[in-house]
């Protein structure tokens, strides 16, 4: 079977992505549209969208083979990889969305030796929440919370909202070098 090429011979401008993140991209609309057949391929496609999120704000990213890891993606931070857990939500609640931090029921409960960071992505609202792992694991256990992308940040009320679309997080902190005596 022969396949035809076409070739793009518009003259229009090319657009940076990395320098425009996904605000132009109507993933709302087409999250709407979506019908998934069960929460593995929703799974599947909220994991994609946060490896081209990643992208598009600069991270190289990598996904490990298969079912068997406790993170879903790998994003490089320096000469360290950042190993991500993806979660998603459409479960409106009052004034937020509930989000749930639990492995499936055949799995143990997540550790901070496998996972650095959750990643919760709000399809509705098309809002990420990137959410180190030791806020949601160590000492009081957290399985749900709550996020409220389309309230303003209140102090003291909102717990997560500081979150909210927190990309540099994934990057390396500069640490300041001690000065030496002279």
């Amino acid at each position: 079977m022969a396949t035809t090429r076409r070739e793009d011979t518009s003259n229009e401008e090319t657009t940076n992505y990395a320098e425009t993140p996904r605000r132009g991209n109507n993933y709302r609309e087409m999250a709407k549209r979506e019908t998934f057949k069960n929460f593995k391929e929703r799974g599947e496609w909220v994991e994609l969208r946060f490896m081209t999120q990643a992208i598009e704000y600069g991270f190289k990213v990598s996904k490990p083979w298969g079912d068997c890891s406790s993170y879903d993606v790998g994003v490089e931070s320096n000469s360290r990889v950042i190993r991500v857990q993806v979660k998603s939500t459409t479960c409106r609640t009052g004034s937020g969305y509930l989000c749930q931090f639990k492995p499936n029921y055949f799995t143990e409960p997540y550790k901070l030796s496998q996972i650095d960071f959750f990643a919760a992505y709000v399809i509705p609202q098309d809002v990420w929440y990137l959410i180190p792992a030791r806020i949601l694991i160590s000492g009081i256990r957290k399985e749900a919370i709550m996020v409220c992308p389309m309230r303003p940040l209140r102090k003291n009320r909102y717990r997560y909202e500081r979150f909210r679309e927190a990309w540099k997080l994934l990057r390396p902190r500069l640490r300041k070098s001690p000065k030496a005596k002279v």
